[in-house]
């Protein structure tokens, strides 16, 4: 037995479900994966049916969390597409750890098209929190653009391809402050994967080439966190006529990449820069949230990702069946 101590670790991208969809998720489940997963410290996502753009829906979140949580968890506002909520943005800016702005099309209805709406509320957000975007090429293109306009922090979630990892080194080299993230499933799987998984590989953003995942792992030091986008969804909903995109991911997401550490792609370093001091630095998050808990891994011990051993309520995995190294004690 090998076993190696890790800081506890964080992930900035979640959908936990609660409330409005339950059935796929809610805070006991989906925090039971975290922890299962090596996570002591969670960001809840706000594109639920019932959406987190008001203090009344964030207090209800809260309240539901600090009844049912068996890790942290900390909560991202989302800004409203079908009306000006920054008058919202004042009300929750200390309860929250980042506003999420959606500009691509992804799960829930909460894409914002209206330019001028964009424009305010990247402007009214206060600057010492982050603005996270769903924003694919373009899209990422004008968010990056407003962001430097108003001189906000922004974070980019889940890159998955080589042109915006480009432009995002290309930002930071001119001073931008500008953060990323990749997701396992977006470092380990491709467009040919997508196809034999069905929609158990449909997701947001789209699986990609086999190049672009290369670029990613040559260029891993540039990414600033792993975030798994844990969006859990049944298998009925996912074998539906109209399968909604996502995959679950908190319980698979440190097993994957200890597992590049055993194949040589990355270092223990890397982990723990990625999922624990990366997380705590672009959100600001103190030590006394995540406090002094250790996980404990077998680094030495391999097995194969089991779909009947997960904690998450929708009780599947794109990874089912993988081999992977580093057993959490």
């Amino acid at each position: 037995m090998a076993l190696k101590k890790f800081p506890g670790f964080i992930d900035v991208h979640v959908h936990l479900r609660e409330p409005g969809a339950t059935h796929k998720e809610d805070f006991d489940t989906g925090t039971a994966a975290a922890l299962a997963g090596g996570f002591v410290f969670v960001l809840d996502m706000p594109n639920n049916p019932e959406q987190t753009i008001s203090r009344e829906a964030l207090d209800k979140k809260i309240s539901l969390a600090k009844e049912k949580a068996h890790c942290g968890v900390g909560f991202i506002f989302g800004a409203d597409p079908k009306a000006d909520n920054t008058m919202e943005f004042e009300k929750v800016i200390n309860d929250v750890y980042a506003l999420k702005i959606y500009m691509d099309t992804t799960t829930g209805d909460m894409l914002l098209k209206n330019p001028l709406l964009l424009d305010k509320t990247f402007a009214s957000w206060p600057s010492h929190r982050p603005i996270v975007v769903h924003a694919e090429e373009d899209t990422m293109n004008t968010a990056i653009n407003l962001a430097k306009k108003y001189r906000k922090k922004l974070h980019i979630a889940h890159i998955s391809q080589r042109s915006e990892l480009e432009r995002i080194i290309n930002e930071k080299e001119h001073g931008m402050d500008i953060t990323c993230e990749v997701t396992p499933h977006h470092l380990y799987l491709t467009e040919k994967d997508a196809k034999a998984l069905g929609p158990y590989g449909l997701m947001k953003p789209m699986l990609k080439t086999r190049a672009d995942v290369d670029f990613l792992w040559r260029h891993i030091n540039a990414i600033d966190c792993i975030a798994t986008d844990h969006a859990p969804h049944t298998k009925e909903e996912k074998e539906s006529e109209h399968p909604p995109y996502g995959v679950p991911g908190l319980e698979t997401s440190l097993p994957l990449m200890l597992t590049a550490v055993h194949a040589g792609r990355i270092t223990i370093d890397d982990v723990v820069r990625l999922m624990h001091y990366g997380p705590k630095k672009i959100f600001g998050i103190q030590n006394s949230v995540v406090g002094n808990r250790m996980i404990e891994v077998d680094m030495s011990q391999s097995y194969t990702i089991d779909s009947k051993n997960l904690h998450t309520k929708c009780g599947w995995t794109p990874f089912e069946g993988m081999k992977v190294w580093g057993k959490i004690v």
